[in-house]
């Protein structure tokens, strides 16, 4: 297939990257990973440039900000407005509309058939920790309970509830208190000969042992749950635990947190993806992908609830910008008129498509799965033992990366590759990205296109 987007001018990184790269290094803590050693120039919609004039097609999507794409037009067009006007002014000093405006908005796209109040925030980890304490101070409880594999955030609290030790955790310690990590389904490595059904009923019996053998019911503000688990490798629940964990929640008043910061805003196909489940949160956590970019998140729920803190006892001096809230704005806007959430449906499907079309060449995909365009693949060492295969996808990555693809992985075990396109990527565009991606398992495990078939549970 002939490449109509992607342009590699210069080897990956260019010498111009490789230059600031030197600088990177000098200045800039190893801490902070890098996934590509280029430098961008230049991002519109679904292609990155960089400072040597390689064009990269996106299927990382700034870690799933970037829904709406990078640069959309009305997302400019609306921050060059509001620089023009003022920058900021701190809203507990002065008020601006559009943190209104966009409150309004949330608050009635959310699911719930009751009234709701949004406060905006930073960061996802940020809007995490805002919700564990109103949670809190509404339930005059301590306990919050998160889950296996999930991800919060890297703060004392989130880092706390984030379930992989490396490298969120490891050497970080003390932790925060009171606060306790329950099961989580992953039907790909359910035990050997037990039914899905069987497999959620477990799960479920764990989770009411949890309550007993682990901590008290009644001493649990909050529990929060990623619909489907980001960082833990896009691991989609079934509806039955899903809708289980509420039970037990409205039973022994605990409040459901859903963390939409990585599912939200038309990346599954809907504005929020707890709407899959037909389950209404208490409270919602966004993020990521609400400003197109521009640091910006929010705690979405129910009007008594939010109302449990009292005057000046959240916010921040950045918290829900002027800047923030007319990106969100306009994002929600476009999500509308160019029907993402419909796309995403699309992008999702054909996506799964070509991975289990991959999956029958290639022994090391051991499971495909998404919701939506929330999409990923697990790669195994072998297909009995389901060993994770991390240095594979490592490989993958690299591979990609080369081609002119910008792919991410994750995973407790590091061994899933996901796919976080921009929403308003082209079918050619798309087509393009997904053939890379078959290039670099190409050049990774050198199988030939007309091996067997290959037979495991898709």
């Amino acid at each position: 297939m002939e490449k109509k987007y992607v342009k590699l001018q210069t080897e990956i990184p260019g010498p111009k990257s490789k230059e600031i790269l030197e600088r990177r290094n000098q200045f800039v803590p190893k801490g902070i990973s890098n996934n590509c050693h280029s430098f961008v120039k230049k991002a519109q919609g679904a292609l990155v440039e960089d400072v040597d004039g390689n064009i990269f097609i996106d299927f990382a999507g700034a870690i799933g900000t970037i829904n709406v794409g990078h640069s959309h037009p009305r997302v400019v067009r609306a921050l060059q407005e509001q620089a023009s006007q003022f920058i900021h002014t701190g809203f507990n000093v002065m008020m601006y509309e559009s943190y209104i405006n966009l409150a309004e908005r949330l608050a009635n796209l959310a699911p719930g058939d009751f009234d709701k109040k949004v406060a905006f925030f930073n960061s996802g980890a940020e809007a995490v920790e805002n919700a564990v304490k109103i949670a809190r101070k509404y339930t005059k409880r301590q306990g919050i309970i998160s889950f296996t594999r999930g991800f919060h955030g890297r703060t004392l609290m989130t880092m706390t509830m984030t379930s992989k030790v490396k490298p969120y955790k490891f050497g970080f310690g003390p932790f925060a208190p009171e606060v306790y990590k329950a099961p989580y389904p992953y039907v790909y490595r359910r035990p050997e000969g037990m039914s899905e059904q069987q497999y959620s009923d477990m799960i479920i019996e764990q989770f009411e042992q949890f309550l007993l053998a682990e901590v008290a019911p009644e001493t649990i503000a909050a529990v929060v749950m990623e619909p489907v688990q980001g960082e833990g490798g896009f691991v989609v629940p079934d509806n039955y635990f899903v809708k289980k964990v509420k039970e037990i929640c409205v039973q022994y008043g605990i409040l459901f947190v859903a963390d939409e910061i990585q599912t939200g805003f038309a990346r599954t196909g809907k504005y929020f993806a707890i709407d899959h489940f037909g389950v209404v949160p208490d409270l919602i956590t966004i993020s990521k992908s609400m400003g197109a970019g521009v640091p910006i998140s929010g705690v979405i729920g129910r009007t008594d609830i939010m109302e449990a803190a009292d005057v000046g006892e959240i916010g921040g001096t950045y918290s829900g910008s002027p800047l923030g809230c007319r990106a969100a704005l306009a994002v929600l806007d476009i999500i509308e008129s160019e029907n993402l959430n419909d796309r995403a449906e699309k992008i999702g499907a054909r996506s799964i498509e070509k991975m289990k079309q991959l999956a029958e060449r290639f022994e090391c995909i051991g499971d495909v799965r998404g919701l939506g365009a929330m999409c990923a693949m697990e790669i195994v060492k072998d297909q009995l033992t389901k060993a994770p295969d991390k240095e594979g996808v490592g490989k993958i990555v690299k591979s990609a990366g080369e081609r002119g693809l910008l792919l991410l992985s994750a995973g407790l075990y590091g061994n899933v590759i996901r796919l976080l396109m921009p929403l308003i990527i082209s079918d050619e565009q798309l087509e393009e990205g997904l053939q890379i991606l078959e290039e670099a398992f190409e050049a990774v495990y050198q199988k030939d296109s007309a091996a067997p078939a290959r037979t495991g549970r898709m």
